[in-house]
């Protein structure tokens, strides 16, 4: 007997195909998609958050209401000025936990005679005090050029330096996730996260800001891990989730090869939930090629591509990726490059 084993994208179809407001189904997706990371791993000390939700009947039932009724979820994410994709998640996640009245406070702020300290992303409500959550909503891209293996048997590395993250031998890690525009890496950004935010309650000024005593604390982590098609697709990290949410990355070239029937480019806003749109919104190959084609021309940012099959009278994704700029396969194996020295000359 043969098992079918359903991608993300189809069981997120399968679930929430009959929520039309985009807003909203961003919203599922913030609530139900599995987390970037593995809560057991001793990478993050028993500080991976858990979202608690009502059951399926309840849940159901209060996402419908709100995508008949969606107007107090737009307001929320004030989309008029939202920009950033990083704003709109917290604003979604905000939307939630203030409906489940345990919302304390949201975007904190603590200042000393200096500056800002920092900020709390969340306070919540919970017996005892407060729970102080710090929330990531990233895209990070495999890139394994240099072939440092394809299983997880490291502690990750370190950018910056906890111990916690210090690498050990070659094989791929934390590190060897780039973000899109190369400024960033899934583990510099889990050192400050783990190492750096989750401590603010511990300082003096927010001490004296916070009514109640910050009684635990914990990082959610959301996002989509983007592989070269055909290659390390199904790794596995020390310190990942199996089951997070999995995509690829393509060059000019592999879109060329490609040559997808039906896709569409997805603004940044829309990177979250899996894509169902109209019929007539999807490009063939040569609209695509002239879409990818004037974006470049311009901007050097990789873009969100959706693959889309009709389902009915709507056009659904079955798979995404990013598409990168034709430099940037060289620019990110100077990256990883000139961190794999840095390792190796800190090592005994």
């Amino acid at each position: 007997m043969t098992t079918t084993i359903l991608t993300y994208q189809e069981k997120f179809h399968q679930q929430w195909q009959h929520l039309q407001d985009p807003h909203v189904r961003s919203l599922v997706w913030m609530l139900t998609s599995p987390g970037l990371l593995e809560a057991h791993s001793p990478l993050w000390k028993n500080q991976v958050a858990r979202l608690a939700l009502p059951d399926d009947t309840a849940l159901h039932t209060w996402l419908a209401e709100l995508d008949r009724q969606p107007g107090l979820l737009h307001a929320e994410l004030d989309l008029a000025r939202q920009r950033r994709l990083g704003h709109y998640a917290e604003n979604l996640l905000a939307f939630y936990l203030r409906h489940q009245g345990v919302l304390f406070a949201h975007g904190l702020q603590v200042h000393d005679t200096g500056g800002t300290v920092g900020e709390f992303d969340f306070l919540l409500e919970q017996a005892g005090g407060l729970l102080h959550w710090e929330l990531a909503t990233k895209f990070f891209l495999l890139e394994d050029s240099q072939g440092m293996g394809n299983n997880s048997s490291s502690d990750g590395g370190s950018d910056g330096g906890s111990d916690c993250f210090s690498k050990t031998m070659p094989a791929l890690d934390l590190f060897d996730y780039l973000g899109p525009n190369l400024a960033d890496t899934l583990g510099a950004k889990m050192a400050k996260i783990f190492d750096q935010q989750l401590a603010l309650s511990q300082h003096p000024r927010a001490r004296q800001l916070l009514a109640k005593e910050v009684v635990a604390r914990a990082a959610l982590v959301k996002g989509w891990l983007l592989y070269r098609q055909g290659k390390n697709e199904l790794a596995t990290v020390e310190g990942l989730a199996q089951d997070h949410c999995r995509g690829y990355w393509w060059t000019r070239n592999d879109i060329i090869a490609q040559a997808f029937t039906d896709t569409v480019i997805l603004p940044r806003l829309q990177w979250l939930a899996p894509a169902q749109m109209p019929l007539d919104v999807v490009m063939g190959p040569e609209a695509l090629q002239a879409a990818l084609t004037e974006h470049f021309l311009h901007d050097k940012t990789p873009v969100m591509l959706a693959v889309m099959q009709r389902n009915g009278n709507v056009m659904q994704e079955s798979c995404r990726g990013m598409v990168v700029p034709d430099d940037w396969l060289s620019r990110a194996a100077e990256k990883r490059r000139r961190h794999t020295d840095g390792l190796a000359c800190r090592q005994p």
